[in-house]
Order: C-alpha cells, then sequence, then structure tokens
C-alpha cells in the first residue's frame, strides 16, 4: 500500500466527500430553481438549507483538521484549509444566486442562466467524484481537466449573456440583476476551479 494511503485519516476525508455531494446535491437544486421558475421558488429554500449544511460540515472539518497533531492527516492543514473553503465557497455562490431571484423579484429566468446552471452541475459532479479520487486513488487528472474545461465554458456563457443583456436594449434595472446572477453562478464555477487548483497540488504531493 503507497505510504499516502497508510497515513490517511479516513474520517476527515469522509467529510470532506460529504461535502462534495453537498456541492453537488446544492448545484442540482439550484439548476432546477432556474429552469423552473417562478414555479418551483420553493426551493431556494433547500439550497439555503445546503448552504447551513456546508458551514457545518466545513466547520467539523477545520474542527478536524485542528487536531492533526494528533491525528494522521492525508494532506497538510493549510491545504485542507483551503479544499474546505473553496469547497464551502462554491455552496455560498449557489445560494446567493437562489437568494438574488426572490431580493431582484426576478419574474422569469433566462435560458442563459439555466446553461450556466448546467455547467456548474457539470463542475459539481467532477468535484464530487474527484474527491472520491482522495480516498480510493483513483487517478485525479481526467475529473481536474474537465472541470478546467467547464470553467471556461462557463466564463464565456457568462460573457455572452452578459453582452446580450447590453445588446438588446433592456431595461437598466433587469441588466443590473441579471449582470449579479450571471457574475454570481459564474463565481460558482470558479471555485469549483479553485478546488481542483487544491486537488491538483495534493495529488502531486502524494505521488
Amino acid at each position: 500500500m503507497p505510504r499516502w494511503r497508510r497515513a490517511t485519516d479516513e474520517n476527515l476525508l469522509e467529510l470532506i466527500a460529504e461535502s462534495g455531494r453537498n456541492v453537488l446535491r446544492t448545484t442540482l437544486l439550484l439548476r432546477d430553481l432556474l429552469a423552473d421558475y417562478p414555479e418551483r421558488a420553493a426551493l431556494a429554500g433547500d439550497v439555503r438549507q445546503c448552504e447551513h449544511e456546508g458551514d457545518r460540515i466545513t466547520h467539523d472539518v477545520i474542527h478536524r483538521l485542528a487536531d492533526g497533531h494528533r491525528l494522521r492527516l492525508p494532506f497538510e492543514v493549510a491545504e485542507g484549509h483551503r479544499l474546505a473553503t473553496a469547497l464551502d465557497d462554491i455552496v455560498d455562490h449557489a445560494e446567493q444566486v437562489a437568494d438574488t431571484l426572490g431580493l431582484y423579484a426576478v419574474e422569469a429566468t433566462m435560458e442563459q442562466a439555466i446553461e450556466l446552471a448546467d455547467v456548474l452541475v457539470g463542475a459539481a459532479e467532477q468535484v464530487s467524484q474527484a474527491l472520491g479520487c482522495l480516498r480510493n486513488g483513483d487517478e485525479l487528472a481526467p475529473h481536474l481537466v474537465e472541470i478546467h474545461r467547464l470553467e471556461n465554458e462557463g466564463d464565456r456563457l457568462r460573457r455572452d449573456a452578459v453582452a446580450s443583456l447590453f445588446a438588446s436594449g433592456t431595461d437598466p434595472m433587469v441588466v443590473i440583476r441579471w449582470r449579479d446572477i450571471f457574475e454570481s453562478l459564474e463565481a460558482a464555477v470558479d471555485a469549483c476551479e479553485t478546488v481542483a487548483h487544491i486537488l491538483e497540488g495534493i495529488g502531486l504531493r502524494r505521488r
């Protein structure tokens, strides 16, 4: 068995995996919310609950990392803290989108927002699978490459969506509302890429 596997704290890795599952659930709920808004506006409450759950998991991860002097950790304490925080950021940005829909009294969704949410779900799926690789020793690289590709796609979609708002002569207040929503969606995808960068470093050090 490789040395890095012998040094693994399985409870910590289960918390990290749980965080990944919460990330995926959050993004799926957000996509459903956007796809069927306002008919399923109540899903915003489910997204908010996922954010609370994410905070709990992050707290538990950080608490366990603080006991690193007694436990055998699979990565450095600072590295684990960055990973937990980046995962929490994905959920926070997703919740921001859900909250903004109600705060801005959005009446109907935009197709570009649903497309961005699809990209976010794809990135979250790869994040969740990559976190599983930390436990079973599978290759991280395919998941990380796909996250980077999806981040580029999300960036393109956000640019095109914002450009379309200005090009169509949309009411300035509507432009402001949807620009904020598009930027929060992109920030969630960017946070997925941050997770990928952290996992890339962990993967290099475990070889």
